[in-house]
């Protein structure tokens, strides 16, 4: 009697064991997916417009035109907007943004450090977000602009339409696409 219950829970454990090998050998083995082999890059047009040109990978990055040949950018400090470009990705490439950035002047330089609108994701689920520190509406583009870019360093003559009719015309109507087409919301 004493023997009786190691040897019950001896032969539990047996055949406890001799399942779990069973179900191990009725499974069947998973098939695994063939490599693809033959991609054919699929170009919609849809999507763009005579302004609008397709996006090809094998661009060159904005980042990479301006560069003279041997001229060594490594050293040189450049803006990091990592955290805008989280939402406004768009502005990667957007010369004006790189064109600044490679002088070390990056978005909060001309928005503020916008702290309140980096952390802001209600415009997401609908809400109204919270706008930048600054924003210009189009009459204090031409005047902030010029506040590091004075007529003397830009009177020449592709500017001379800027000058002649200054509450026309604005700096970003030639430089860059760096307004919002499409906002998704209104600010608070």
């Amino acid at each position: 009697m004493k023997y009786f219950f190691l040897i019950v829970i001896l032969a539990a454990v047996v055949v406890a064991g001799s399942c779990c090998q069973n179900v191990k050998s009725t499974q069947k083995e998973q098939a695994k997916p063939e490599p693809v082999t033959n991609i054919k890059p699929v170009i919609s047009t849809e999507a763009a417009t005579e302004d609008e040109p397709l996006l090809l990978l094998d661009d060159e990055p904005l980042l990479l035109l301006d560069d003279e040949p041997g001229e060594d950018l490594s050293s040189a400090p450049m803006a990091d907007n990592s955290r805008c470009f989280v939402c406004h990705v768009n502005y990667m490439q957007e010369k004006i943004a790189v064109t600044h950035a490679r002088q070390n002047m990056g978005c909060a330089h001309c928005h503020g450090e916008s702290d309140e609108h980096i952390a802001d994701e209600s415009w997401a689920s609908g809400g109204n977000g919270t706008a930048p520190d600054i924003m210009y509406p189009r009459e204090k583009i031409n005047p902030f602009c010029m506040g590091c870019h004075t007529k003397d360093k830009i009177d020449t003559e592709q500017h001379k339409p800027l000058f002649a009719d200054i509450e026309e015309k604005f700096c970003t109507d030639c430089h860059g696409e760096h307004r919002l087409t499409n906002r998704k919301c209104k600010w608070k």
